[in-house]
């Protein structure tokens, strides 16, 4: 179950709204996550049939490179959008009676802030995620330690 990209695996960093759905998408294994291990981790009469194990480590695989991709993408654009607001600013302190200048800054602030709102939904999505997969693979696959 491969986590989906988008429009081209990158994040449309100057429209929020469109920022907000390509992470939609790419949050699909997690939104899916109880309904693939229903699927794919049999129950104990059906153990014999299925390798859960294995499904368990693909799954687990899975949702680790979508976890890393999205947080990759969201820094990508706060860190784009600061760089934004960062010359905003010079151009306000060069020329602080510009209102269109001074507009365009509020609006990349608020930008910026929603993108970094992003990182705690991001955490509390991946933690929801992985207290499912623990819950029903922890029996079948011991994930490694994370560093």
């Amino acid at each position: 179950m491969a986590a989906p990209r988008g429009t081209g695996g990158t994040l449309n960093c100057e429209d929020f709204s469109m920022f907000q759905e390509v992470l939609k998408v790419m949050r699909t294994i997690d939104d899916r996550i109880v309904h693939a291990l229903n699927t794919t981790v049999p129950t104990a009469s059906f153990s014999d049939k299925v390798d859960a194990t294995q499904t368990c480590k693909e799954l687990y695989e899975s949702l680790m490179e979508a976890h890393l991709s999205r947080d990759k993408a969201i820094k990508a654009c706060i860190t784009e959008t600061s760089a934004v607001v960062g010359q905003l600013r010079e151009e306000r302190a060069k020329n602080s009676d510009n209102m269109s200048i001074i507009k365009q800054l509020r609006k990349e602030q608020t930008k910026l802030k929603l993108m970094q709102s992003e990182l705690n939904v991001e955490e509390v999505v991946n933690d929801r995620s992985l207290k499912v997969f623990n819950e029903r693979c922890r029996i079948h696959y011991t994930p490694p330690r994370i560093k």
